[in-house]
């Protein structure tokens, strides 16, 4: 009984010598140990960060977390866990990535992509994927003499789609008929851009085209002017590529003027 009273004698002391203001600064005292808001702050801002809205309802249970939190540590602490040679090599682990995660977040605050960084990235795609676009079937044999007999069946009334489903070696496109869908010639390697570039449309080749993958058979089934993403559907895009470009420059940047023995 007198040790239960001097307990709540301590506690209530303790309590009237704390300030309004630091009781402010604090949200709870755990075994006589003050726990600061500014945890609970720090807390919010990672979840923040991490793309969570804090709402008003989630500070209670911030609050929570960071008590809890400070009960386990204490008792970690009581176990003596906190002098272990494994706790101190995770903690300076921990203090490398919070403090380089810092690094960078200054870095990219202080070197921000610029809107005109992002429209001269999109003019430039755009420079180099202007032009035609080919809609094409194609069906890959690994023989020429293959190649040659499709051919041959096809001049007599054979359908492409049928003939490149069952014989094309091309997984991709071999299901689908032997669909290409739309793209550029500059999409393809040489001989076959080459071949396709030449073709009328609904005509196809008239011999085997050779590549590096085997023996092809191309149709060309349409063209159409090159249908570009609007500059604002890929903005954000672009701004993230170039930040993640920014980025690595710069680590690049450090790693090459360290001087490392």
């Amino acid at each position: 009984m007198k040790k239960q009273l001097l307990v709540t004698l301590v506690s209530a002391a303790m309590m009237g010598a704390l300030s309004p203001i630091a009781i402010a600064q604090n949200v709870a005292i755990v075994n006589g140990k003050a726990v600061p808001k500014a945890r609970v702050d720090a807390l919010a801002a990672q979840v923040a960060r991490a793309g969570r809205p804090v709402t008003p309802e989630m500070q209670g249970q911030l609050r929570d977390e960071i008590i809890a939190r400070e009960v386990f540590m204490q008792e970690a602490q009581l176990r003596g866990l906190d002098a272990t040679e494994d706790y101190r090599a995770q903690i300076e682990l921990a203090r490398q990535s919070i403090l380089i995660r810092e690094l960078f977040a200054d870095f990219q605050t202080k070197n921000p992509v610029t809107d005109a960084d992002i429209k001269a990235e999109y003019d430039k795609f755009a420079a180099s994927n202007s032009g035609k676009e080919f809609k094409a079937r194609h069906i890959l044999v690994e023989k020429e003499a293959d190649a040659k007999a499709i051919i041959a069946q096809l001049k007599k009334g054979g359908k492409f789609e049928d003939i490149a489903k069952k014989s094309s070696k091309d997984p991709g496109s071999g299901a689908n008929g032997g669909d290409l869908d739309w793209a550029a010639a500059g999409s393809y390697v040489p001989e076959f851009s080459e071949a396709l570039a030449k073709l009328e449309k609904g005509k196809m080749t008239e011999t085997p085209v050779k590549t590096q993958f085997g023996y092809h058979i191309i149709r060309l089934d349409d063209t159409r002017e090159a249908q570009l993403p609007k500059f604002e559907e890929v903005k954000p895009q672009i701004a993230q590529q170039l930040t993640q470009q920014k980025l690595a420059k710069y680590q690049e940047d450090l790693r090459a003027k360290a001087k490392v023995e």
